[in-house]
């Protein structure tokens, strides 16, 4: 205590004698104490206030961040960082006025506690009949201080910049913990440190007010048009509390099942609409083998869960059980399609140290410019879709001096299937009307976010029907964007010219297009693989998840196809619609002359095609005989 006596005591004390030789009465000097201390702090609170400004602001950025980078919290703190950075926000600003406050009670505490240290021996401590050195002797001193404590605290919630941002519980409740302290501390020390408090309160809604008045959050803040995470009604809060306990339930009683049953063959899904691309593989199996299959999905709604094939095994898991399932996991071989696997949450096995782990892709993009350095690492065996599968692979473990991967050129079963069923029920049967999809990526600058506007403004001009297929990504980690993008198109989409998708679990768009309008996201080969009809890139900042991809000095299949199976288009022509107008009806009315090229892309980069589903199905079953005939042999000579 003698030290907070020399510092913050000594201080404040001189402050509180010159204020008492001003009034001679202590409730009169707490009075000028408090004003003076206002007017010494008020740069602090406008400081405050500009960089909460800033704060409100950046919430939507903030709230996209942290949908985009879910579950990579290392990137998300380093892209946070770089925001605040740029836009100047300082967390320590942020606490000024709280920190600005601390020496002050202390101080007041100090010479409420010690007065005859600081004031005159003839000061007034009476303030209307109130001892205002000594403990409440009534309720009137704690009173004032509870109700100016609720006043302030009410005005902050409706008019502070920040504290009008926080939810109901947010507000009121500190609103309810702060009021209950403030009346229990007035009650147990000196009258004069409540009577202080009161001022406090009352000066301090006078600061907020002209803090207000000199930045008005309205100004810098357009609070109308701001995009921001939507709330929920009572209505919709009840229902995912009641969709959530099912979700629970149902995860406890497959995870049970799951782990109780011995297993060869496992498949993970993130959510609805990924058994297409295992789908190939899995009936190959199913047919040609007596192997079970057990299929797990991150998502209750899975399709996969109303499929009824024999020894096919299917269980819903949460993505966030599915950290602990991983751990646990106790198969022979996992069959994924999610890259990055023991970097993040998702760790290899820690019960299994052998199993054998195989990634596929989702996709035809280049594994180095569109997977993070390294994604692949921690993978046994690798389904190569194409050639640049194996170039970049290999170029990667010369470079960094890997271990080498097992790469099976196994193809792409999906591909296989769209075009059979293409050529089987779609092609040679199109007439009528123009479909064009749009169908970007998800990650950061694709083209919904970036520049939709402008790109659908253009494509409509067309006369064709549009379709706009979100990512999948995209729906599950921004509703909020979805709710204002089905709101802003409803007119459209009343009238039939314009429809969104948000079903993936069918590809059937695939097929019935006649031309797709991508960023960077590998749905244009997928489609023009399929189909042989061209595709419209738009030139959006490029793609890239890893920042090293020239190391390998092979040029990514991403940037080889833009201008052999169609035409990119730079964002900076997006301003004149006749642009896109002109590209897309130039590529529908010219298939033909692109298919040729799209023939000869598919017979020189991608393997297997039309076989894939037997060489991928025939590996698993090949590696699960092996093991199968070790055990036999290990279990003989026991």
């Amino acid at each position: 205590m003698n030290i907070i006596d020399l510092t913050f005591g000594a201080f404040f004390g001189q402050i509180m004698r010159v204020c008492d030789m001003l009034t001679g009465d202590f409730g009169l000097t707490l009075l000028l104490f408090t004003v003076l201390t206002k007017l010494i702090l008020l740069p602090v609170s406008l400081i405050s206030q500009k960089n909460a400004i800033v704060m409100v602001k950046l919430q939507p950025a903030l709230l996209d961040l942290q949908a985009r980078y879910e579950g990579e919290l290392s990137t998300l703190i380093k892209e946070q960082k770089a925001l605040y950075k740029k836009e100047k926000y300082s967390a320590i600003k942020a606490l000024l006025p709280l920190l600005a406050q601390i020496p002050l009670i202390i101080g007041v505490i100090s010479v409420v506690n010690n007065p005859m240290r600081h004031l005159a021996e003839t000061t007034n401590h009476v303030f209307f009949g109130i001892d205002l050195f000594a403990l409440p002797e009534t309720l009137l001193i704690p009173a004032a201080a509870i109700v100016s404590t609720l006043l302030l605290c009410v005005t902050q919630n409706i008019y502070n910049v920040i504290s009008r941002e926080q939810g109901f519980f947010g507000k009121w409740g500190v609103t309810i913990a702060l009021t209950a302290f403030t009346g229990w501390f007035a009650f147990i020390c000196p009258a004069g440190l409540g009577l202080y408090w009161t001022f406090s309160n009352i000066l301090g809604i006078a600061v907020l007010a002209l803090c207000n008045l000199i930045y008005n959050p309205k100004k810098y803040i357009d609070y109308e048009n701001r995009s921001i995470k939507p709330k929920l009604t009572r209505e919709e809060k009840q229902a995912k509390c009641e969709r959530k306990a099912r979700e629970k339930i149902r995860e406890k009683e497959d995870m049970k099942r799951f782990f109780s049953t011995s297993k060869e063959l496992v498949f993970y899904s993130e959510s609805s609409g990924f058994y297409k691309y295992f789908q190939g593989i899995i009936e190959y199996i199913l047919e040609n083998s007596d192997i079970t299959v057990h299929y797990l999905s991150s998502d209750i709604n899975d399709r996969v869960f109303e499929l009824k094939k024999p020894r096919l095994e299917t269980y819903f898991c949460s993505a966030h059980g599915m950290i602990t399932a991983f751990m646990k996991m106790d198969a022979d071989i996992v069959v994924m399609t999610m890259p990055d696997l023991d970097v993040y949450h998702y760790k290899r096995s820690i019960v299994r140290r052998d199993i054998e782990y195989i990634y596929t892709d989702h996709g035809h993009g280049s594994v180095n410019l569109m997977l993070r350095r390294g994604a692949l690492d921690n993978y046994d065996t690798i389904f190569c879709n194409g050639k640049s599968y194996n170039d970049e692979i290999r170029a990667a473990e010369r470079v960094y001096e890997l271990k080498e991967k097992n790469l099976v050129n196994a193809g792409f079963s999906l591909l296989d299937m769209l075009i059979e069923r293409y050529e089987a029920e779609i092609c040679g049967a199109e007439g009528g009307r123009a479909q064009i999809l749009i169908a970007p990526s998800w990650q950061k600058d694709n083209l919904l976010e970036y520049c939709l506007e402008p790109v659908l403004r253009g494509l409509l001009d067309t006369g064709a029907k549009i379709i706009i297929r979100p990512h999948p990504e995209f729906v599950k980690r921004f509703p909020g964007k979805m709710k204002d993008m089905f709101s802003k198109y409803a007119a459209r989409i009343e009238d039939k010219t314009l429809e969104i998708q948000t079903d993936f679990s069918s590809n059937s768009t695939v097929y019935e297009s006649d031309l797709v309008v991508t960023d960077w996201s590998s749905i244009a080969l997928e489609f023009s693989l399929t189909t042989k009809k061209p595709s419209l890139f738009i030139n959006t900042p490029m793609k890239v998840m890893n920042a090293e991809w020239k190391k390998l000095d092979i040029e990514p299949v991403d940037l080889q196809i833009r201008d052999k199976i169609g035409v990119s288009v730079d964002t900076d022509e997006l301003d004149d619609a006749k642009r896109i107008k002109t590209a897309a009806e130039e590529l529908l009315k010219n298939r033909d002359k692109y298919k040729a090229a799209i023939m000869d892309f598919l017979a020189e980069n991608m393997y297997n095609v039309g076989d894939a589903r037997r060489v991928g199905g025939e590996y698993i079953i090949g590696q699960i005989k092996t093991r199968r005939a070790a055990q036999a042999k290990t279990q003989t000579e026991e």
